[in-house]
Order: structure tokens, then sequence, then C-alpha cells
């Protein structure tokens, strides 16, 4: 996936950001939740957190960019793993406060292995079950 891929990343971001700003409410942290979701499957893949600089990183490029609360950076989402993320539409909830990612996903999405983070699934017993099969070995992927 090239920048010439994402339907997103292009000259008119500086557009689309100020466009967003004027609507969204960051929390005290700075920080707004977005939903990564398969824009071909409709899967949720993931949550994560965006600052001001990592939404702004997003729509220049048209790739997930991330505030990494654990480690106090901005990363692209798969910059260790290559398991990018090509935006190919943003939606804004109703009060502003959380954002949805429909996006193009190479490989998987979580650092786990699987393609969804979301693989587990409470059981009739209150038991959680594993419901996916992984994509890649994160033993081989993270070293």
């Amino acid at each position: 996936m090239s920048n010439r891929q994402s339907a997103i990343g292009n000259r008119k971001s500086t557009a689309r950001l100020n466009s967003l700003l004027r609507v969204l409410q960051f929390n005290e942290q700075g920080l707004i939740p977005a939903v990564i979701q398969d824009a071909h499957t409709r899967q949720v893949l993931t949550l994560c957190y965006l600052n001001r600089a990592a939404l702004r990183k997003t729509l220049r490029t048209g790739f997930v960019h991330v505030y990494r609360r654990s480690q106090q950076r901005l990363m692209q989402k798969g910059e260790t793993s290559g398991h990018i993320q090509a935006i190919r539409k943003v939606v804004v909830d109703c009060e502003g406060k959380s954002l949805v990612f429909l996006v193009q996903q190479r490989v998987a999405a979580c650092h786990a292995g699987y393609f969804s983070c979301y693989f587990r699934q409470l059981s009739r017993t209150g038991r959680l079950t594993v419901n996916a099969r992984r994509a890649f070995d994160p033993n081989a992927v993270y070293r």
C-alpha cells in the first residue's frame, strides 16, 4: 500500500483536519478514541487513541497514526510489524467525542497475531474463549 492507494491522504488534509477539529472534543489528556474497523468486512479491529498530532499525521498520510499512551509517543499503527492500516473513510460520532476509521488492513491489526484485537468471546459459562485463528506468529514478528 502506498500513500496513493489511501482514500484520505492528500493535499486537502489541512482543510479536512480544520473541519474535524471544529467538531471534535478531545478529553482532558488531549486524546480522542478511535474505533478501527475493516472497510470490507466491517469487523472491528481495535480501539486506539489519537492526539491532535496523530490525527494530523493520519489525515496527511492516509495511514493510521496513534498516540501510544504507554510509551508517551506518536507512532504509525503497524510501524514495527508492517501491518499498516490505509484509511478508506473517517466517521465522527454525534457528539464529536470519538471517531471510526474504516481501513484496508495489511495482514492483521492485533499484536497478539489475530486479524482483530477482539478475538475472545465470553461463553455462556462465563469463560473467555478464542474465536479466531492467528494470522501471524507474533514471536517471529516482534523480536
